[in-house]
């Protein structure tokens, strides 16, 4: 099953003092590219969260965030009431303004509040590392649903291919026999002796290079390849793309031996066709 690059995943977790939300979404990328955004609280996880996310997600352009929303009294954060009242103290000695002028002046003052570092609780994070796992799970759910809808198309897209193909081999039963005669009857018009031997030698030589029959059993294996991946337990798109490219260089060098209005035309719809599938598939995990 194939999964898309795409995807969005969140779960929360109700702390004693603060409610903690994890986002994660997830852009098509070459390799993996992880943007990791931790509050300072939980700063010294930051390398498990992304060895997490490196080994569940494999590829794709990560975004990671962790949000708090405080819930409860804050108790690293203290007002130191001793330099308050200090403050307060000078204060009036200069002004005469009223006590809650004076608190609100002194509250802005250095060292009326201090803040002391709260250490990590175990069990806190143990919740919150669930909920990280949470979070990656909804994104791959999201993942696998993309990835679906575009295994549709592109099983929609290796049929339309597979039977331009048969469209090509029906055209490809008469037209060499067609070039022959046509090469003949304009030998013959030229009303020249030409050396019968000669001649037949360099025809079957012109017919060999145009011959095609190679380049459709190739084309075919590739569509049956393909299929054959994309059918798989493991999504892998890097693979699904080397098949698209040689399906294009068949299919390349069918049109330029084809000879045959009609089979270019075909050999065009078949590009037409891979490109699509080419550009879905930059989004294949």
């Amino acid at each position: 099953m194939i999964e898309s690059m795409t995807g969005y995943g969140k779960a929360i977790v109700q702390l004693p003092t603060r409610k903690v939300s994890i986002e994660i979404k997830t852009l098509n990328s070459k390799n993996l590219d992880i943007n990791a955004r931790v509050p300072l609280h939980y700063r010294e996880k930051e390398l498990e969260i992304r060895k997490k996310l490196a080994h569940n997600l494999v590829r794709g352009k990560v975004d990671f965030g962790m949000y708090i929303e405080s819930t409860g009294v804050d108790s690293s954060v203290k007002i130191n009431t001793k330099m308050v009242t200090k403050y307060m103290d000078e204060l009036r000695i200069i002004s005469s303004s009223s006590s809650d002028s004076l608190l609100e002046i002194a509250m802005r003052l250095p060292e009326t509040v201090s803040s002391t570092k709260e250490e990590l609780d175990p069990k806190e994070w143990l919740l919150i590392d669930s909920a990280i796992d949470e979070a990656i799970k909804n994104l791959t759910e999201y993942r696998k649903s993309e990835g679906a809808v575009l295994e549709k198309d592109f099983l929609k897209r290796i049929n339309i291919i597979t039977n331009l193909l048969n469209e090509v081999a029906t055209f490809d039963k008469d037209r060499k026999k067609n070039l022959r005669e046509r090469l003949i009857k304009a030998i013959g018009e030229l009303n020249q002796k030409v050396d019968e031997n000669r001649f037949e030698q360099e025809l079957i030589y012109y017919l060999e290079k145009l011959d095609i029959t190679e380049e459709q059993v190739r084309l075919k294996s590739h569509l049956e390849y393909y299929l054959e991946v994309l059918n798989t337990d493991d999504s892998n798109g890097k693979k699904l793309g080397f098949i698209t490219q040689e399906m294009g260089r068949e299919i390349n060098t069918i049109g330029s031996k084809a000879n045959h209005v009609s089979m270019q035309k075909i050999v065009v719809q078949m590009k037409d066709e891979l490109e699509k599938i080419k550009e879905q598939n930059l989004n294949i995990l």
